[in-house]
């Protein structure tokens, strides 16, 4: 492919371990190409995760490269981008009360019927994004560890998507991380945030490039893939480390600032 233009990311198990902040050396490498293109992560955890995780391992970063970091939560319902000052909202696609409810009364007595609601677990099991409602299996806190042994070849998930994806209809139902099952509105997927990403920038799909842990189809990255983004499949942020370290050269010097 060209040079891209925008380089994305899935999050976690791509830039960080699930739910932890991202390493100093991931944090150097994503400054390092917002000085150069823009940049992008889409995933489907909420806002405060990528506050968390993200901003506040970016620190005093120059304003001019933080400008081209485009964050995108629950698979782009919600939008930041750093005003000067720091990252404010955009824009949030909310679901209505009634959808909130419908998703969650589904999610909790479909997991119990399927004896999938665990008793002991770190954190709570369910969480209203907003946009999105979220199914954590084992709680939102679960070590790396436990959540991979959970439900290591995606049964579990898939037979409680196919629970209650009947009962809410209007709806989109999804297996998003390794415990968990994601309900937004209908046709809301990571290919909607880089749908929304490529109008907001006028970049279009070829001129990006997305790394992702993923990307099979039927995983969480694959609608990246399918609306023709050039993809890299990764496994972990040390992968992708890996995978920037060789980038980075290829992008040329980095943009001026307006003090040099």
């Amino acid at each position: 492919m060209t040079t891209p233009r925008l380089v994305a990311f899935d999050l976690d198990d791509t830039l960080a371990a699930s739910k932890a902040a991202i390493e100093p050396r991931i944090a150097d490498l994503l400054l390092g190409l917002a000085e150069r293109v823009e940049v992008a992560i889409i995933s489907g955890g909420n806002e405060e995760q990528f506050r968390t995780q993200v901003v506040a391992r970016l620190g005093a970063a120059d304003t001019a490269a933080l400008q081209r970091i485009h964050l995108l939560p629950t698979c782009g319902t919600r939008y930041l981008r750093h005003d000067g000052t720091g990252f404010s909202l955009v824009y949030a696609r909310d679901l209505s009360p009634a959808q909130k409810t419908a998703a969650l009364t589904a999610l909790e007595e479909e997991a119990r019927r399927l004896g999938l609601w665990e008793s002991e677990t770190w954190g709570p099991i369910l969480e209203d994004r907003g946009s999105q409602i979220t199914f954590s299996a084992l709680g939102q806190r679960a070590p790396h560890d436990a959540k991979k042994a959970w439900d290591p070849d995606g049964s579990r998930r898939a037979a409680l998507r196919e629970a209650v994806a009947p009962r809410v209809p209007d709806l989109e139902v999804r297996s998003g991380g390794s415990t968990s099952i994601d309900i937004t509105r209908a046709g809301i997927d990571k290919a909607y945030g880089m749908t929304e990403l490529a109008e907001r920038t006028g970049i279009p799909f070829g001129e990006m490039l997305f790394y992702g842990d993923r990307l099979d189809e039927g995983g969480n990255d694959y609608p990246v893939k399918a609306l023709g983004v050039p993809c890299v499949a990764v496994d972990g942020w040390k992968d992708t480390a890996e995978h920037l370290d060789a980038l980075l050269p290829t992008l040329g010097a980095p943009a001026p600032t307006a003090a040099s």
